[in-house]
């Protein structure tokens, strides 16, 4: 399990929403009337909460018929949410250089854009590297003209860079920057000469986003 799940989970419904849906587990199909009168109270104050376990998945309504539970658990519930969404709506700008830069140049982009990884593009915008924090440090140790060395001669390059796409789902990069253990991937467009065109980027900050709005349910 992902720590974007972890965290999530610890997420609990209020005592009210609780009862409500252990009323609805008990004798679903129930009206909302029905439920508002077991908890003695109006069907106008009930209306956020069943509003809520509704969009939420916990509880499902038919016209005419009532309310009735889903019988799905809250990680279930959080799965099917998590894995409903995609790169598109949580990438970010990319940062890119191009590969004819300097290494002195990308250090100033990094240092300008406060980003941890630039992406190098060759003269048609096609993806051709990937610099990270290490590299540049990595570079800058030692007596070289940063000024006259290029980035190419220090970027990562292909097939060693991982990449995604726009209709990827985010669970799915989280677990690839995990496991690469980077901080940040290429979202690319395929072009047809077979290279690929930057349009954005999935970052850890991207998907430390997501997390508050799954906890804030603002999704």
């Amino acid at each position: 399990m992902s720590y974007v799940m972890k965290a999530v989970l610890t997420i609990q419904l209020s005592k009210r929403q609780e009862f409500i849906v252990d009323i609805v587990k008990a004798e679903g199909p129930i009206t909302g009337e029905h439920i508002a009168d077991k908890l003695s109270l109006t069907r106008a104050t009930l209306r956020p909460d069943l509003a809520i376990l509704t969009m939420s998945g916990y509880l499902d309504a038919r016209p005419r018929v009532g309310y009735f539970y889903t019988g799905k658990t809250g990680t279930q519930l959080l799965n099917e949410k998590i894995k409903q969404i995609t790169v598109k709506e949580y990438q970010s700008i990319p940062v890119v250089v191009n590969d004819a830069s300097s290494v002195y140049d990308a250090i100033v982009t990094m240092f300008l854009e406060d980003v941890g990884t630039l992406f190098v593009v060759d003269g048609a915008s096609s993806l051709t590297g990937v610099l990270s924090r290490k590299d540049l440090l990595r570079a800058s140790i030692g007596k070289q003209e940063l000024e006259a060395m290029p980035v190419s001669i220090i970027m990562t390059r292909m097939p060693n860079i991982t990449v995604c796409r726009k209709d990827d789902l985010i669970i799915e990069v989280a677990s690839k920057l995990i496991e690469k253990q980077i901080d940040a991937l290429p979202v690319i467009k395929d072009q047809q000469n077979g290279k690929m065109e930057v349009t954005g980027r999935v970052t850890k900050t991207n998907i430390t986003k997501l997390l508050v709005d799954l906890a804030h349910d603002d999704m």
